[in-house]
Order: structure tokens, then C-alpha cells, then sequence
């Protein structure tokens, strides 16, 4: 479970971090921020993927995601007595985000580039990325770290160089993690690839959740929804039905839910 939520420099974000539950509703008015939280959170599962560098040019590109802001807020810009406006940076802009849960945690920082004539000349670049054990960061808790093109994981009381090639738009998790040499980056990778968004789930007449479906177990609900007759019939042989039929129940008086095999392997949803 994801303890705390850490971002920064991100759209209407400047700094934040929020400690998180088993169930979270984030609610506010228009343009409060809520969306940028949400969209921050996949941006992290990108680097899972190896999509982060894609998802960030989708948006605009990195310098059209920075925070506007000035680079710190006064008192007087907290309560409201002078407007927050942008002002000339004196630091390097980085986009950190990062969560932190229950066995390990993880941090990304982004950056831009120096100039080049390169046609990639806008491409972010991973500036630093960190493993450490727990949820609070302390220098000896940290397990993996990656600095610009090197990548390094704790031995016993010293480090070993596992890359220091990497490429700049390659996280750490494209490079390195196994079983064997760092049990830790392929825990969290793994970890990672599990987060599910459904913010595009359809339900019109063509969805894919309602056309039968080749169905096999399904302990995790597909993003988009594809395989919910498979995931509910796990539910029922392997999880717990009693709650299943209750929450159905609740929901929908006098309804029930049949799943049923419609041949060829596929199941349908039956209400």
C-alpha cells in the first residue's frame, strides 16, 4: 500500500505531500489541483513502463508542465496580501515526484537538457532516481541510487556500480533489477506495473466490458475493463462471494450476477 504521495514543480503543484490511506477521496473546486494529483500519480507508474519521457511529450513537453510559480512563496503570498506570480529562477528546475509504502519507497527528478541542435533537444532528462527501505528516507536506508548515468545499489556497508552508462531518458527500471543483482529495483518495478487507473472505463453498447471475453483468472481488473466477467468469477471461486452478492444486493434490490461461459473459452455477464 502506497503510504504518502510526494510532488513538486508540477503544473499548479509547487510542493506537496499527502499521507495516504487504504481509501482517499480528494475533493476541492474547479481548478484546485485535483486532476494534476491524479495525473502526477500515473506519470509515476510511466517510469514502470518506460513510457515517462513519452508521457511528459504528450503533455507539451516538460517546460510546460513546470510549476509557474515563483521558486518560493513568502508569507504574504500564503495569506493572500501580494499575488503569486513567476520570477527569475536562481536553481536548476527539476519535476520530482515520488510515494513512499510499506517495504520500499522510490523518487524521480526530471530536468531539461543542455542546449543542442539535436532534433530530442526538448527531451526531459532523469536527473536522479532513489530506492531506500521504508517509508521515510534517511541516508542509510537508501538501497538504490541513480545519479545522471550511474547506477549504484547498496552492498553490505559499501555500493556496487550495477550501470554508468545509462541512458539520460531511461529509467533505472529499463536498465537494472533481477532476483539476483538487485532484488529491490525488480520488486518495485513489479510493484509498480500492478497500479491500475480507470478514469477511461466505457460502458457504451461497444465497450469491451460488455462483449463476452476470453476469460482466465483475474485477481486485478484490467484498466480499460475488458476482463470484469473473469475478474468477478475469480471472486467468486477464489475470493469472497458472500460480499460480492451482498454489495450487488445493496446496490441493485432483488438483482443477481451469473457469470457464464458462452463457449470457446469466453465468459458473459449475466445481471
Amino acid at each position: 500500500m502506497l503510504k504518502t504521495l510526494a510532488v513538486a514543480n508540477y503544473r499548479s503543484i509547487n510542493k506537496l505531500v499527502i499521507p495516504l490511506g487504504r481509501l482517499n477521496l480528494i475533493t476541492g473546486p474547479n481548478g484546485s489541483g485535483k486532476s494534476n494529483l491524479y495525473r502526477a500519480l500515473r506519470l509515476l507508474a510511466e517510469t514502470a513502463q518506460g513510457g515517462v519521457v513519452n508521457a511528459l511529450a504528450r503533455e507539451g513537453g516538460l517546460e510546460s508542465t513546470f510549476w509557474a510559480g515563483p521558486e518560493t512563496l513568502t508569507r504574504r503570498m500564503h495569506n493572500g496580501d501580494v499575488a503569486i506570480e513567476g520570477s527569475v529562477r536562481q536553481s536548476p528546475m527539476r519535476l520530482r515526484m515520488g510515494f513512499a509504502g510499506e517495504e520500499f519507497s522510490y523518487s524521480i527528478a526530471l530536468g531539461l537538457p543542455a542546449p543542442t541542435r539535436s532534433f530530442f533537444s526538448l527531451d526531459p532528462e532523469i536527473k536522479r532516481e532513489c530506492i531506500w527501505a521504508g517509508p521515510l528516507y534517511r541516508p542509510a536506508s537508501l538501497l538504490v541510487d541513480r545519479n545522471g548515468p550511474m547506477i549504484r545499489a547498496r552492498e553490505g556497508r559499501g555500493w556496487d556500480v550495477l550501470a554508468q552508462h545509462t541512458p539520460n531518458f531511461d529509467s533505472l527500471f529499463d536498465q537494472v533489477g533481477s532476483l539476483r543483482s538487485s532484488p529491490e529495483v525488480f520488486q518495485m518495478r513489479e510493484f509498480i506495473r500492478r497500479w491500475r487507473f480507470y478514469d477511461h472505463f466505457r460502458s457504451d453498447a461497444d465497450a469491451p466490458v460488455r462483449q463476452p471475453q476470453l476469460g482466465t483468472r483475474t485477481p486485478v481488473l484490467h484498466h480499460d475493463g475488458r476482463d470484469l466477467a473473469a475478474a468477478l468469477q475469480t471472486i467468486i471461486e477464489i475470493g469472497d462471494p458472500e460480499a460480492l452478492h451482498a454489495a450487488i444486493s445493496d446496490a441493485f434490490p432483488g438483482a443477481r450476477l451469473n457469470v457464464t461461459p458462452v463457449g470457446g473459452g469466453r465468459f458473459a455477464i449475466e445481471f
